[in-house]
């Protein structure tokens, strides 16, 4: 029998599981707002009476939302090893992050902190770690290792978390297609409003020019890198030329499907592809050409190519203002339907590259194994 240290992976359902408490503590404690002390302490909900009103949608979401993260958190206790406490772990862990959510609702006065949303919470955890501990003892766990081990070389759980969150930031609509990170107008405005009427206001560096909108050369080269930074990301740790034109083909695909999506979603269904114009086409056609002139370079040389490609994608996008209509769409996500998910979908497609800049300069840094 293998030893926990032998049969120990390095998984990436643990960096999953950390954005997936992320997504509950938003969820949870959304809008972040109003906070004060309502006279209660924060754990008397636990003998609160039973709440008057409910619906069949509150129970299957406390249910529902919290099934993933018992799953995650018991995949990755499987495969490191620690088969044992893998279910305990896993309940446990959602029991308290619940516990803790609900405590600290009773400081917002928009939300209602209830004992049954923490026992149906951490019925969803214990739901999702069974599910995973039956996958486990099915053997998938098993021919999913074994399938991995196929495809990708040395540590790869920091590009694979990557590569698995890249549409969810790309559901939130970027101003340029493919464009994540455009960040450094809004850092700008907030730290003028954050300093205003102090004397550090005057330390903030003034433009001598307003930002210009992106040429449509400049927005195609934008697309090319938006598209080739995840396929680099995983020419990174692949093993094959094979491997590598099938997850060349899966980015280019997923990142035309969800950027359709994220249009029909926001201007509606009629203007789904409105988004597609020509210096996009061409952007998509120069990433697939360059991602096939690319397939046989090297795995390291790869994750240099990516860190170079992110730095010029980041230097473009952040020398140019959002749009008015995209603004207009940001109105859409933040009053709207969206609300719930505008906060982590946003963060998502503003940090995702410079997160993909720490995980190229770990690869490069580390000693790549024989």
């Amino acid at each position: 029998m293998a030893t926990p240290s032998s049969s120990a992976h390095r998984s990436t359902a643990w960096p999953l599981a950390l954005v997936y408490v992320a997504l509950a503590v938003y969820a949870s404690l959304y809008p972040f707002a109003e906070w004060r002390d309502q006279g209660v302490l924060p754990w008397d909900y636990l003998t609160a009476p039973l709440p008057k009103y409910w619906s069949g949608f509150d129970v299957a979401i406390n249910l529902v939302g919290y099934a993933p993260l018992g799953f995650l958190l018991a995949l990755a206790a499987f495969r490191s090893g620690q088969r044992e406490r893998a279910l305990w772990l896993a309940v446990g862990s959602s029991f308290a992050l619940s516990a803790t959510m609900e405590a600290l609702q009773s400081y917002l006065p928009a939300r209602v902190p209830s004992h049954v949303d923490l026992a149906l919470n951490t019925l969803g955890g214990l739901l999702g770690a069974s599910l995973a501990w039956l996958l486990d003892r099915a053997g998938a766990l098993a021919r999913w290792g074994r399938w991995r081990n196929r495809w990708f070389h040395g540590n790869a759980r920091g590009p694979l978390a990557l590569l698995a969150l890249w549409p969810l930031a790309l559901l939130f609509p970027p101003a340029v297609p493919l464009g994540l990170g455009q960040v450094m107008e809004r850092v700008e405005a907030e730290l003028a409003r954050l300093l205003d009427d102090t004397p550090f206001l005057d330390w903030l560096p003034v433009r001598d020019i307003e930002l210009q909108p992106l040429v449509p050369s400049a927005e195609l080269l934008c697309v090319v890198f938006g598209a080739l930074a995840p396929i680099l990301l995983g020419y990174s740790v692949l093993r094959t030329l094979g491997q590598r034109v099938v997850t060349m083909l899966a980015v280019l695909l997923v990142g035309l499907g969800v950027s359709t999506l994220s249009a029909a979603l926001s201007y509606g269904p009629e203007h789904a592809w409105a988004w597609l114009t020509l210096p996009v086409q061409v952007g998509f056609l120069g990433a697939l050409l360059l991602g096939l002139a690319l397939l046989p370079v090297p795995r390291r040389t790869c994750a240099a190519l990516a860190l170079l490609v992110l730095a010029i994608s980041l230097s473009l996008l952040n020398q140019a203002p959002t749009s008015a209509y995209f603004a207009q769409t940001l109105q859409t996500w933040e009053q709207g339907r969206f609300i719930r998910f505008h906060g982590l979908a946003q963060w998502l497609g503003w940090l995702w590259p410079y997160a993909a800049l720490v995980a190229v300069v770990a690869r490069l840094s580390a000693r790549e194994p024989g």
